[in-house]
């Protein structure tokens, strides 16, 4: 990966709508050769997917926890489990105290308390500490110049 593919992750971080031509006229390239260096960027893996950023509290799920869960085992392979639960939108295998952190999001408090009852039924589930966000102060994409670039 070249400096040229970093500043075409930049660009399509900041708006992945825009064209090819944009694209290409933003890092100094022609539209075709954006458009190759772009299918390539997804072909490897650098590109996931496209999406929109949506703001959760539009659609009614303005409370944001973060819980971590203790286990009495090794949390592997419950990865089916906790995304059954469609109010955890991340979950992370941890080192520390717990086992598992997950995010939540839900449209009340008692939501959440239900998402955590949920979590304690999971076989190996032996305790739960949520944190609930009062306001976020940023969120940032990964950057592709690496953690803490300002690009």
């Amino acid at each position: 990966m070249d400096h040229i593919d970093l500043a075409l992750l930049e660009q399509l971080q900041q708006d992945a709508t825009q064209s090819y031509a944009a694209l290409g006229q933003a890092v100094g390239l022609s539209t075709g050769a954006a458009h190759e260096r772009v299918r390539k960027l997804r072909e490897h893996g650098a590109i996931r997917r496209t999406t929109a950023d949506v703001d959760p509290s539009a659609l009614g799920y303005g409370v944001l926890a973060y819980v971590t869960v203790d286990s009495t085992r090794w949390m592997g392979d419950t990865a089916p489990e906790f995304a059954a639960l469609p109010e955890i939108v991340e979950a992370h295998i941890i080192a520390g105290n717990a086992s598992v952190l997950v995010k939540v999001r839900t449209a009340s408090t008692e939501q959440l308390q239900d998402v955590l009852r949920r979590i304690h039924a999971i076989d190996g589930v032996n305790g739960t500490r949520a944190t609930i966000v009062l306001e976020p102060l940023f969120e940032r994409p990964a950057s592709p110049y690496g953690a803490g670039a300002a690009g």
